[in-house]
């Protein structure tokens, strides 16, 4: 991989102008050669045709010029803006006078890349490739003869500024860095960073853009808030993450005997048309910009993974490039290096890489409610301000606070009555604008998920699987809180998170792309006659701390370079022609039609009639516009019921009996004096709601039954209405009036009779109160003693119960001393008893006539 030239110029940020011509006069001077015009055409269209080896088109940056209004401080820094189009229009008209004439265009259009943009920009980086590729296809050109070396040599066009070098987690992707440079999400905040002398060094922002912290304390001193928010996302690194981008880092700081780094060898792959050997040589080539992309895209699941590329990039280095070679050295010496990085970092504990503050990430998302909330889901954020409007936010880092809460860092989108703009400006129905707040919120904060679309995609479909009812929104532009600016978007990829930019989401397509229209602003009412072009900008009103403003704000200043033009008025459609009458026939004058439909035939006093009416007692019938006809003429002798045609009585005209209430169809053209007048847009009122349908949410939450018993649009939704429909009195009523001095009395006894009312519903309130209060202390004694009688109950019933519990005791012990005394006296008799016999029988009564000594057995006990 052969190195890359280096450049060693003084600082300048403009071009210098060149020595060889001097304001050329194309007419005049001498043309060129067929043959060197053809030279020209064919560097253009090969620089137009390059690609590098992963099909990426480093020129399509510089096709056309920058874009004034979108990025106006381009011009205040490049005095000599020049594109692939300039040279090819000069190319077409032969312009040019000289060789050398179209060098210095061609060499403008890198310079200008490298004076305006950061050195890791991905504009700085396709800018050096179109500067090899214009350094080879000249020196081709002079090998065929057709121009001398020295014309074929860059003019020196100034020094290109010096930026100090940037840490690798802030650098942002070059399919993005142009558009993220004028987003205010691009901003960097500084941070210290070590170079390779041990000194501390400041790390800048990019070039013209302002400080968030500064812009962010001025919004909050003037609405009086302390809390901080984040113009980025916070780095929130896994142990894993952090090993790789150390790694990133050590291997850009070694530099050879010169000064330079080494890894300059090994930023970008070669040119494979200039180089197709090593394509032919190394069969899975890769580069560190490739290494970059990946661990910013979070592609590495593991180190070891990682570590696996970085020895691929430098074995294909080796393979390709001689031993002696300076590539092939500094691949070795980058390697050990890597080797010696890896080996410190996997030998450091988690421990080591935890954040700052505690924090913890999980960046397999966070369960809550039976959803899980990761990295990309679009999701509805609890609003303080108004509970129902919540915070259409995308979710960017998920992790666990110290205190081990679960935690979201989301984006704020707002809604287009949140921000401050022209009163005439125009918005999409459901547009939401992407703003630079990056916020944490508990999980418990999150409501639910929605979805938001790009506002090229959003009128061709939806995105397939999403639940029913999900609210879908539509975004155009980013908001700039400070300068109150609307940014169109121009790549969507730039607004989304790095970890989901490669993945897209599958669409159900309309049958035809529908047309987006926009509406005036919501807030064109706020709109003052004393507002000038001249008057500062206005300040939204904030609400509760933590949330978006609670309403914005209007301006008549001048329109900028980047405010689009409102959209022009739609004309109104031609008058229709009157409807013919019905034929005529009998039919009994008493009888009434419900025209409930048809409009008040007098003028209504309001501010803006209706445009529309309805009726729906069958409720099959939709709302429909029904102009007012002219009222009839009217004789003395006869009062018509309905419109007539004539001034003199005749039959009405015959209709079907309506199930349902019709519009009644005037049988003479109306009058145009009669008419309303129709007000001229107003910027100062909001315009009178006439129908209007609930959220997709609360419409479903409606049963199905239920609503397909109302009136509703094509896609189901109730339709509600702002007032009843408009009953016609088709009598013409008699003007009557009255004496100034019967108004007076009738309103005098009309006061009175009020003071009478009111002084009766004092008397009837204070009657209540007292009652009321009454009924309070009746109830209170009554409780009270209800109280004392239960305690009295609950202590006699205690008292009965030990009594009761005595008696039962006392009759059981003595009915069993009873009996023990009994069977202890029967047995004291039966031993005395026992006791008799024995004496007697040892007892010899010698007084008895027949009894001999040896009758007596001694050995017989009784």
């Amino acid at each position: 991989m052969p190195p890359k030239k280096q450049d060693d110029r003084s600082q300048s940020s403009t071009p210098i102008p060149s020595t060889e011509y001097a304001d050329p006069a194309p007419s005049k001077g001498p043309a060129l050669p067929d043959a060197q015009y053809e030279a020209m055409s064919q560097v253009l269209n090969h620089i137009y045709d390059y690609r590098t080896p992963d099909g990426f088109d480093p020129s399509k940056l510089f096709h056309r010029k920058v874009n004034k209004r979108v990025i106006p401080e381009y011009y205040d820094t490049i005095k000599e803006p020049v594109a692939l189009s300039t040279i090819k229009q000069k190319i077409m008209k032969r312009e040019y006078s000289s060789f050398s004439q179209f060098v210095r265009d061609f060499a403008l259009i890198p310079h200008n890349a490298q004076v305006f943009n950061r050195p890791d920009s991905g504009a700085f980086q396709d800018a050096l490739v179109i500067r090899d590729q214009l350094v080879d296809q000249l020196r081709l050109l002079v090998e065929k003869g057709l121009i001398t070396a020295e014309i074929a040599t860059l003019p020196y066009l100034g020094e290109i500024p010096t930026y100090e070098d940037v840490p690798m987690e802030d650098a942002e992707g070059g399919d993005v860095a142009e558009e993220e440079s004028s987003a205010d999400e691009g901003e960097d905040d500084e941070e210290d960073e070590e170079d390779d002398d041990g000194r501390r060094k400041k790390r800048k922002g990019p070039r013209g853009a302002s400080s968030i912290s500064k812009r962010e304390a001025a919004d909050d001193s003037d609405t009086g808030k302390t809390g901080r928010h984040r113009a980025r996302p916070p780095k929130l690194l896994t142990p894993m993450e952090a090993r790789i981008q150390a790694i990133l880092k050590g291997i850009r700081k070694p530099k050879n005997q010169r000064g330079q780094l080494m890894i300059r060898d090994f930023d970008r792959l070669p040119d494979k048309q200039q180089l197709p050997e090593y394509y032919a040589t190394v069969r899975e080539p890769i580069a560190y910009d490739a290494l970059k992309r990946k661990y910013k895209r979070k592609k590495y699941r593991t180190v070891e993974e990682f570590m696996a590329d970085v020895n691929l990039m430098f074995n294909n280095a080796k393979q390709f490039n001689e031993d002696d070679s300076q590539v092939y050295k500094h691949a070795v010496h980058l390697q050990k290096e890597a080797g010696k990085l890896y080996d410190i970092e996997k030998a450091k504990s988690d421990a080591d890489f935890a954040d700052e503050d505690g924090k913890v990430p999980m960046p397999n998302g966070i369960l809550h409610n039976g959803d899980l909330y990761k990295v990309g889901d679009w999701v509805h954020v609890q609003n303080p301000n108004d509970l129902t409007k919540p915070i259409p936010a995308q979710i960017y880092r998920t992790y666990k606070a110290p205190n081990g809460q679960n935690m979201v860092n989301v984006c704020w989108y707002y809604r287009p009555e949140q921000t401050v703009h022209r009163f005439d400006k125009h918005f999409f129905p459901n547009e939401v604008v992407k703003t630079g707040r990056y916020r944490d919120h508990r999980i418990e904060e999150i409501e639910g998920k929605c979805f938001i679309m790009f506002c090229t995609r959003y009128f061709k479909g939806r995105p397939r699987g999403l639940p029913e009812g999900m609210e879908i929104y539509v975004c155009e532009a980013r908001y700039n809180e400070a300068a109150h600016q609307f940014n169109k978007i121009k790549t969507w990829a730039s607004c989304l998170p790095d970890e989901v930019r490669d993945k897209d989401y599958e669409m159900d397509l309309f049958d035809h792309p529908r047309k987006m229209k926009k509406y005036p602003s919501p807030l064109a009412y706020l709109l003052k006659d004393e507002q000038k072009e001249t008057d500062e900008l206005p300040k939204p009103q904030w609400g509760a701390d933590g949330a978006p403003p609670r309403i914005g704000a209007v301006h008549r200043r001048p329109r900028g370079d980047r405010d689009s033009p409102p959209p022009e008025p739609t004309p109104p459609p031609p008058p229709k022609r009157p409807t013919p009458p019905p034929r005529q026939m009998p039919q009994p004058i008493a009888q009434n039609y419900a025209n409930s439909a048809t409009p008040a035939q007098q003028p209504r006093p309001m501010g803006r009639p209706p445009s529309f009416s309805y009726t729906q007692p069958q409720y099959t019938q939709h709302a429909a516009p029904s102009p007012a006809p002219r009222p009839p003429s009217v004789q003395p002798a006869y009062t018509p019921q309905t419109p007539q045609a004539q001034a003199t009585p005749q039959p009405r005209p015959t209709q079907p009996a309506p199930t349902y209430q019709q519009p009644a169809t005037p049988s003479v053209p109306p009058n145009p004096n009669t008419y309303a007048p129709k007000p001229a847009i107003s910027y100062r009122e909001p315009a009178p709601v006439e129908v209007y349908v609930l959220p997709d949410q609360a419409n479903l939450s409606i049963p199905a039954e239920v609503r397909e018993q109302y009136q509703h649009d094509e896609f189901g939704r109730v339709l509600f209405f702002t007032a009843p429909p408009v009953a016609i009195d088709d009598s013409t009523p008699s003007v009557k009036g009255h004496s100034i001095r019967y108004l007076a009395e009738k309103a005098r006894r009309k006061d009175m009779l009020e003071k009478k009312r009111k002084a009766r519903e004092m008397e009837h309130q204070q009657a209540e109160r007292v009652s009321k209060k009454a009924k309070l202390d009746n109830l209170k004694h009554a409780a009270s003693e209800i109280e004392t009688l239960k305690r009295r109950a609950l202590h006699a019933l205690e008292r009965q119960m030990a009594e009761t519990a005595v008696a039962e005791m006392d009759d059981r012990d003595l009915a069993d001393l009873s009996a023990a005394q009994i069977t202890a006296m029967e047995r004291q008799r039966m031993m005395e008893t026992g006791a008799r016999k024995r004496e007697e029988s040892r007892m010899l009564r010698l007084d008895a006539p027949a009894a001999f000594a040896d009758d007596i057995d001694n050995r017989v006990v009784l």
